[in-house]
């Protein structure tokens, strides 16, 4: 190359001459006819025929550096071609290398993971079996076309609804499985615990009175779990071992919402909702072919195609939040603001448990999509969700439920760094109960793992505090990042509950994925503020994960909930996520048909954005104002917790809905 750089050079100097000596040569002969005197005629054509030599020179000079810079280039361009061959086998060859190092890496993982944990452990690690040693690919099956599974009632004999003071009621719809991804969680639970166990004995609601012979009724019933069961809580957090002498076996102060038999009273809701959808397909994909141009690239920019989706809209997916409601419920009822700051904490780590083993992706929604979840007559709550901005991707949320409300504006930061993807939640979670206490926090950052080669697994990692703005408690939790070199429980998660004078009342552990226990500090007085070791009293179940459902492996992995979010219902409005049709086409599994729908949503929508831009620039340009677009159901405000300017819900949704009324809707679809 070097050689190439000298002669190219050489031929610019032999360009620079040939200039030179031409328009010398020029002049000359310009000034030869000029001339009328023989004897000046005579000495000027001796001088031009001094120049047009020296012009001559450089020209032969020129012709033979192009002549031998041709001969070089292209003997060097031989040897580059061979040269570029040699690099793209090797290039090959590496890519070979680093899949191999990737399955040998996933079968450490595997070896590493075996050795460390005991065989009780209560979480089992992220790794990956024979499928997962290998590029992700889905081979085309065809979808399944069998009709969705009901739920079966079970009869009362003595026609009586019985049913926990601290529990919706009706807890249909409400079951759930984990939803992250260390993969032997589903394994361990493929089947549905039985509901014919003892009876929940608490005294009966108001509502749990006896009914009339003639109305039917179907009983709901709570199984417990014995003290051997819970003794697997022990290993959650080992400092916890040195506690108390009573013991840290756990009492069971709330049910889970799976143990419930789900039930209808007559004055209840009449729908019978499904509990699976269609089975996922397979096609043939790889995720790599697809992953390696987005490396460094913000997510929300990235077009995927839904072979990497589930059939949910972002929007649906931050829904399933409230699918452990039931705690929000319970605290509602209490009295000690710290205890009930502890089952909030609760609640958070519950949103959680639906990112164990689902790693698919939610549609992105297009801006001015919405999603309404009113499950009010069962499980007693109603939530909307609306996409208020495409750039940066925001999402605005409002949910009502009995004796509390709670809103919030998601948006986040992402970024794919190779073998693994990070999600930093940017937005901040409000929840109010009617007693005035009002609660805020940051959602922690997941991380999505084996991105490349190997099974997806998640991990849910940092540090969130919940404040109470009225009464200045904090509860700081702590969730643990996934370690290979860490003995002790994975998905660990463990917290402190503190007054306004930094006083610790309660004390938090368990796993995200499985299970939240709390139990009180039984010995303030005297203790450093902060301090962490007081005696505890006895640890009481907060919040346990639902049980998967049967077969939900074929099914994306969904939750009863999840199944029920893109059920179709009439008189929602047209902009509502289950409209959708390449979402819809995607869950009735016409992938092909879901993709090509989904290109053409995508550049319909970047064309109302191009219009907007156009218009906007108009209006500057004419010196005229430009209305900038504004959300249909919520409305920018000052928050004054943060003094941050963000988005309120209107409370003209319910309204329309009553009305009917839908001519504010943008046509989206």
């Amino acid at each position: 190359m070097k050689e190439l750089t000298n002669r190219l050079e050489y031929i610019q100097t032999c360009n620079d001459l040939i200039n030179k000596h031409g328009n010398i040569l020029q002049r000359s002969l310009t000034e030869l006819e000029s001339i009328d005197s023989a004897t000046e005629v005579s000495a000027k054509i001796k001088t031009i025929n001094e120049r047009a030599t020296l012009f001559r020179i450089s020209s032969n000079a020129m012709i033979n550096a192009c002549s031998e810079y041709l001969t070089l280039a292209q003997t060097q361009g031989r040897k580059w071609q061979k040269a570029l061959l040699y690099e793209r086998s090797q290039k090959l060859r590496l890519e070979e290398m680093v899949e191999q190092l990737a399955t040998q890496h996933s079968f450490l993982e595997q070896a590493a993971k075996d050795h460390r944990l005991p065989k009780n452990a209560i979480s089992s690690a992220p790794s990956d079996d024979e499928e997962g040693a290998e590029f992700y690919e889905c081979e085309e099956l065809v979808a399944s076309s069998e009709s969705s599974k009901l739920p079966l009632n079970i009869s009362c004999s003595n026609r009586e609804f019985v049913k926990a003071s601290h529990r919706p009621d009706d807890a249909s719809g409400s079951s759930s499985e984990a939803e992250e991804d260390p993969p032997t969680d589903t394994e361990a639970s493929s089947t549905m615990q039985s509901n014919s166990d003892v009876n929940f004995s608490q005294p009966r609601s108001p509502s749990s009175t006896n009914l009339p012979p003639s109305e039917p009724v179907t009983a709901c019933t709570f199984p417990f779990k014995s003290d051997s069961q819970s003794n697997d809580s022990k290993d959650i957090d080992q400092q916890d071992d040195e506690s108390s002498s009573q013991g840290d076996k756990p009492s069971h102060s709330i049910p889970n919402s799976n143990q419930v038999t789900h039930c209808k009273q007559e004055s209840g809701s009449k729908r019978v909702r499904r509990t699976a959808v269609p089975n996922k397909p397979y096609y043939p994909l790889n995720l790599w072919s697809i992953m390696k141009n987005c490396i460094g690239k913000e997510l929300s920019k990235i077009p995927m195609p839904v072979n990497f989706s589930e059939p949910l809209s972002m929007l649906q997916r931050l829904t399933e939040d409230y699918e452990y409601s039931y705690i929000l419920d319970h605290a509602a009822t209490l009295k000690d603001d710290l205890e009930q700051l502890a089952y909030v904490a609760a609640f958070t780590v519950s949103s959680y448990s639906t990112t164990s083993n689902r790693t698919g992706k939610p549609f992105n929604p297009l801006l001015g999509e919405t999603y309404e979840c009113d499950r009010m007559d069962d499980l007693g709550w109603r939530a909307l969700s609306e996409q208020v901005s495409h750039h940066p991707p925001m999402v605005a949320q409002h949910c009502e439920g009995r004796k509390w409300k709670c809103w919030q504006e998601f948006t986040m930061a992402s970024k794919f760094r190779g073998k693994y993807l990070q999600v930093v939640p940017l937005g901040i979670a409000h929840l109010e109960f009617d007693s005035g206490n009002h609660y805020t926090w940051r959602k922690v950052t997941t991380t999505v793992h084996n991105i490349i080669v190997g099974k997806l697994w998640v991990d849910q990692h940092g540090d969130m505090d919940i404040i109470n703005s009225k009464t200045g408690h904090v509860c700081h939790l702590h969730y643990v990042a996934y370690s290979y070199f860490n003995r002790d429980v994975q998905r660990k998660v463990t917290g402190r509950v503190l007054d306004e004078k930094d006083v610790v009342h309660w004390i938090i552990r368990g796993t995200w994925d499985s299970k939240i226990e709390i139990a009180p500090v039984t010995n303030v007085e005297g203790v450093s503020p902060g301090s962490v070791e007081q005696k505890k009293g006895p640890f009481k179940l907060a919040w346990e994960r639902n049980e998967p459902l049967p077969d939900s492996d074929k099914f994306y992995n969904f939750t009863l909930l999840a199944c029920q979010l893109n059920e179709m219902e009439p008189g929602v409005a047209p902009t509502d996520s289950r409209n959708r049709p390449d979402q819809r086409y995607m869950e009735e599994g016409q992938w092909d048909k879901a993709n090509q729908i989904k290109i053409k949503l995508e550049e319909k929508q970047r064309a109302a954005r191009r219009k907007r831009e156009a218009t906007a620039e108009e209006a500057s340009a004419e010196g005229r104002p430009y209305q900038q677009y504004e959300p249909i159901w919520f409305k920018r405000e000052t928050d004054p917790q943060s003094g941050n300017i963000t988005h309120v819900f209107t409370g003209e949704y319910w309204k329309c809905k009553s009305a009917g009324d839908w001519s504010m809707c943008p046509n989206i679809f």
